[in-house]
């Protein structure tokens, strides 16, 4: 796999954990067949460039899990076609809710590729990608998706955001195994010192796996780690929370969903828990936590999240500066927003590279495939995709790493490019 990170493996664990598997019947091979490489033919002069994105935004997860992405690349679209588009042509976006589910997810892919015959996907967010072996066989260009599951790590043509290492050969990972590395553990052991940690999650198969993956990194990075398991449907909160004191907790990591999180916090100011970090992932990287933990005023200023995008809050940065200025009507920011508008930049070079001869499927998909660190201006960390016939041993992986404090909201720690450390990559099947 590429820098997938621990924010990426959290959702995924977080989603499966309130849902369970969701499938559903799939269309027919038949439905998917294309006419040719390129896709839709070249259009005219001043015809629209069309893209789709598709999002779980009714999915069961619950409203507005899902739909940052799509409303960042939506807003960079705007601006972009409010200066004039792509050479002259405007881009217009064609949205698909799948509602989370597998068949939904094959019927969005059908309408925006086979009817809609969209150029390229953009910002995909999608809780079950059933529909990606469809996407890569049409050879559709999938630019900037959140690897929510395994499809980025599996399917050619498919670029997700974090870039990856793998084959992409059909099979995930290398022979179904992925790799991912310990830089969020040594980032807290080496910067301030932690040495014990507490991983909490719930008594729910995916939960527990996924603890089981974070305890693994912790221990590889020398931490003593206490495991706190709680009920799905009864959780006792203040009991973890008084363990995780008791045994002294530097660091608090978990595999559970938002609302848990809230509750242990919670449970964790009660009993007088103070922790040098409570670790969140990118997901709940937003503007919103003085909100969802109003009642843990203690944890909440102990909140940090980790990522491989600029802090959305850095307005110091031009870039980010662009982004707040575009998203300044939306009820509330995220990184998952300022992620989805580095996608909709990302196709927007790639277009913009091919104009001149005509912005078709299979020349989109000819630049991304030749294009390696893309930053979307300095948003992101350097994406790369190298199909290593290998998985790497170690790797150099940085992180952005950023604190809330009320009154100034995210708080950035250090330089996204300079945090980076030299660690182990550690396999595990998704």
């Amino acid at each position: 796999m590429g820098r997938r990170s621990r924010g990426a493996e959290a959702a995924v664990a977080v989603m499966v954990l309130a849902l369970g598997t969701a499938c559903g019947s799939r269309l027919p091979e038949s439905d998917f067949e294309h006419r040719d490489r390129d896709g839709p033919s070249r259009p005219a002069d001043g015809t629209p460039i069309r893209v789709g994105i598709i999002t779980s935004a009714t999915s069961p997860v619950g409203g507005n899990a899902f739909t940052g992405p799509r409303d960042g690349a939506r807003a960079w679209f705007d601006r972009l076609n409010a200066r004039g588009g792509i050479d002259g042509r405007r881009v217009e976006v064609r949205l698909c809710d799948d509602g989370g589910s597998g068949v939904g997810n094959n019927e969005c892919v059908h309408r925006l590729v086979d009817e809609d015959e969209v150029v390229a996907l953009v910002a995909t967010t999608a809780l079950d990608y059933a529909g990606a072996p469809r996407v890569s066989r049409a050879r559709v260009p999938d630019i900037g998706g959140q690897p929510i599951g395994a499809a980025y790590d599996t399917y050619p043509h498919l670029y997700g955001v974090y870039g990856s290492l793998a084959p992409r050969d059909g099979t995930t990972g290398w022979d179904g195994v992925q790799y991912g590395g310990t830089e969020v553990y040594r980032y807290f052991k080496r910067e301030h010192g932690a040495r014990t940690a507490a991983v909490v999650s719930y008594n729910q198969p995916a939960s527990a796996a996924y603890a089981r993956l974070v305890e693994r990194g912790l221990k590889a990075e020398g931490y003593k780690v206490v495991t706190e398991q709680v009920d799905f449907a009864l959780p006792n909160f203040r009991a973890a929370a008084a363990d995780l004191k008791e045994q002294g907790a530097d660091l608090v990591f978990d595999a559970i969903d938002g609302h848990g999180n809230a509750r242990l916090c919670e449970a964790m100011d009660d009993v007088g828990a103070d922790v040098t970090a409570k670790v969140t992932n990118v997901q709940n990287w937003t503007s919103t936590v003085a909100e969802d933990y109003k009642d843990a005023p203690r944890c909440r200023n102990a909140l940090w999240a980790t990522g491989s995008s600029r802090n959305f809050e850095d307005s110091g940065h031009p870039a980010v500066r662009e982004f707040r200025d575009a998203t300044k009507k939306l009820p509330a920011r995220s990184q998952w927003q300022l992620e989805g508008w580095a996608a909709a930049r990302w196709f927007t070079d790639a277009a913009k590279a091919c104009a001149a001869r005509g912005v078709t499927r299979a020349c989109v998909d000819d630049h991304m495939n030749r294009g390696q660190g893309f930053t979307a201006g300095g948003l992101l960390l350097p994406v790369m995709f190298e199909r290593l016939p290998e998985p790497p041993k170690t790797r150099r992986t940085c992180l952005s790493v950023a604190r809330w404090e009320d009154g100034e909201g995210w708080v950035s720690q250090g330089d996204m490019n300079r945090t980076c450390f030299e660690v182990p990559q550690l396999p595990y099947r998704p």
